[in-house]
């Protein structure tokens, strides 16, 4: 009778001791107020703007989903006292941001390098997916240009690089980067 007990409960347990840990909505929100920390810290001579606040979701056996929105470069507005820009205004917020955007790429990849280390309870099979969206204005010239940069990877293979298990040179294999 005793080990008929035992037995039941050991069964009803199993399915609790099987389940995973994953990330809670706090360890969550904890990457989104690191990856709004980075952005903005990027550069204090020419800070890099961010519209609104990184937003994170952990989806099951896939893993978590960061986004934000960036204007790259704080342009000139249009205003009653400025009602159009000249060819100068505009030719110079497309090099800067032309010249930011592999900059962007960089810390993103950092961002991704990172938050590998710090999701301990995302399973290393899953994977960590960065997706930044870039304002432009409406009078900005942005053909050529990416409007939204995705970067994601498993964390596990993250996790060699951080750990020297592999070469940091790796992570240009690891790392699926779209760009739209």
């Amino acid at each position: 009778m005793r080990a008929l007990v035992l037995c039941c409960v050991l069964l009803a347990l199993a399915p609790l001791s099987a389940q995973r840990a994953t990330p809670s909505r706090t360890e969550v929100a904890a990457m989104e107020r690191s990856f709004d920390q980075r952005l903005q810290r990027f550069s204090l001579d020419t800070p890099i703007e961010v519209l609104g606040l990184t937003r994170g979701v952990y989806l099951e056996n896939f893993g978590a989903v960061f986004t934000a929105e960036v204007n790259l470069v704080q342009t000139p507005g249009i205003s009653p006292f400025r009602p159009t820009l000249s060819k100068e205004d505009v030719a110079r917020a497309r090099a800067a941001k032309q010249k930011r955007i592999p900059e962007l790429r960089n810390l993103m990849r950092d961002m991704l390098l990172a938050s590998a280390s710090s999701m301990d309870r995302l399973p290393p099979e899953e994977k960590l997916v960065l997706g930044v969206s870039l304002f432009y204005n409406s009078w900005e010239d942005s053909s050529g240009m990416p409007h939204q940069i995705t970067m994601q990877a498993k964390r596990q293979q993250l996790m060699d690089v951080a750990a020297s298990r592999l070469p940091h040179t790796a992570l240009d294999k690891i790392i699926q980067v779209r760009e739209e």
